[in-house]
């Protein structure tokens, strides 16, 4: 059975500063015609920094849209006119203090297929050298460091909640044990 559908126009219904929300008329693989709500979304970066004592650096910091203090891996969203591994090397600077090194691409993430065109590139990296952060005019957050046992444990008790956090570590987790991490 197809399963493609095709996008027959579009009408933006709103731009902001991190999303912007279109509404299409779209055709199903069987001719019929429906509605199709997409979020666009430049898309982010996650990255899974570790430490020599083999310990990952986490960010907590308040969620707006959750109305809640959030404990993540450091991410963020990627600005047009660089890479994504470009993107990923900025945000862990900033956030963290610490430049990123032998960064190692782990895959892609996408949160809310159904509605969002945003998709998370998900990088495991080794600490480098302390050149101090640079957050955000709006940002505030701490920083803390896990193993990535606590980490697991703190997904399966449900202290850690954040979808991409929870895939990469995950992922890095079967990675390790396969042997296919950089370290």
């Amino acid at each position: 059975m197809k399963l493609e559908e095709k996008r027959i126009s579009s009408e933006r219904k709103y731009n902001g500063l991190v999303i912007k929300v279109r509404v299409d008329d779209a055709q199903l693989a069987d001719g019929r015609m429906t509605k199709r709500e997409v979020i666009e979304h430049t898309g982010g970066v996650v990255i899974a920094m570790e430490d020599e004592d083999g310990s990952f650096f986490f960010v907590e910091q308040y969620r707006y849209a959750q109305q809640k203090i959030m404990l993540e891996f450091p991410a963020g969203k990627i600005e047009p006119g660089s890479t994504i591994l470009e993107n990923a090397q900025r945000e862990i600077m900033e956030e963290t203090g610490y430049e990123g090194e032998d960064f190692t691409f782990l895959g892609e993430f996408v949160p809310t297929g159904g509605y969002g065109q945003e998709v998370d590139y998900l990088y495991y990296a080794k600490k480098g050298k302390y050149v101090g952060q640079h957050l955000d005019a709006d940002e505030n957050l701490n920083v803390y460091k896990y193993t990535l046992d606590e980490i697991i444990d703190k997904i399966m008790d449900n202290e850690l909640t954040d979808g991409k956090t929870a895939v990469l570590a995950f992922k890095l987790r079967e990675r390790k044990q396969r042997n296919e991490t950089a370290d």
